[in-house]
């Protein structure tokens, strides 16, 4: 298990070395030397953190599962229906981390970085880790395995990391049918007006299409908040949202002429 995680990390490195590689001989220009260093450092946060929150949410839907309505069989038919219903509980985790203003304050670090590259995928909260599995307890009252929803998890995590990309344009006809594209995830992350709150979807783009909530690429996107840039330091940018909310002097998100209001 070490040795596949080990080549999985050095998988991902030779993807943002490739990356940057691309964006110089394209005249990208999608790089800042100190917001990858950030990223880097957020990144250490989150692999240190790691194993308390693996054992914390093996600990939350193992807890759980005695009080299960079913016994599922464990076998490939049913760790494809796991990964489907965990991909339709992700948009909605997502998409309430986006709605519900103290859900936002963690959910916040992932969409401060002004740049879009593969190192902006490990822009993760560290606390964001240890609220997420309670979304995932109504799949383990029905039977569903804590294996199988935690495996699944990672494997919608893994393939979300290669949507944090410009490299990669529009995908033609694809765009908006099934899955989810890089596009689609550029959309996400921007603050203009028309992207806020879009495109929610982890794997499948079939749940934005279903709740309405897909918005295809068209004008050039503005990455970051619209509250502004935070900061290089992986503590401000992972706290301060917080500290503010707690104060009572936290703002989702500016009021856009009356397109978005502050929730």
């Amino acid at each position: 298990m070490e040795n596949i995680e080990n080549i999985v990390k050095l998988s991902f490195l030779a993807c943002v070395v490739g990356e940057f590689a691309c964006s110089i001989l394209l005249g990208l220009g999608k790089f800042n030397g100190k917001e990858v260093l950030c990223n880097l450092g957020i990144l250490l946060g989150n692999t240190l953190t790691k194993p308390l929150a693996l054992a914390w949410t093996y600990f939350v839907l193992s807890l759980l599962a005695p009080l299960k309505v079913w016994e599922l069989p464990a076998n490939p038919s049913m760790f494809l229906l796991t990964f489907i219903l965990v991909d339709f509980f992700y948009y909605w985790y997502h998409r309430l981390s986006h709605e519900i203003p103290v859900m936002w304050t963690l959910h916040h670090t992932h969409h401060s970085s002004l740049w879009m590259n593969l190192s902006t995928a490990v822009r993760l909260n560290w606390l964001g880790k240890f609220v997420s599995p309670v979304f995932y307890t109504p799949l383990v009252f029905l039977g569903f395995s804590p294996t199988f929803i935690i495996a699944s998890l990672t494997v919608n995590l893994l393939m979300q990391f290669f949507l944090h990309t410009e490299v990669v344009g529009r995908l033609g006809w694809f765009e908006g049918k099934l899955l989810n594209t890089p596009s689609a995830h550029r959309v996400h992350h921007g603050s203009n007006p028309e992207y806020i709150d879009k495109n929610y979807a982890g794997v499948l783009i079939v749940w934005d299409r279903l709740f309405g909530t897909y918005e295809p690429e068209i004008e050039k996107i503005k990455y970051g908040v619209t509250t502004g840039f935070i900061s290089h330091n992986p503590f401000v940018i992972q706290f301060l949202p917080i500290i503010k909310y707690l104060q009572g002097n936290f703002q989702r998100e500016k009021n856009l002429v009356g397109i978005k209001k502050v929730r």
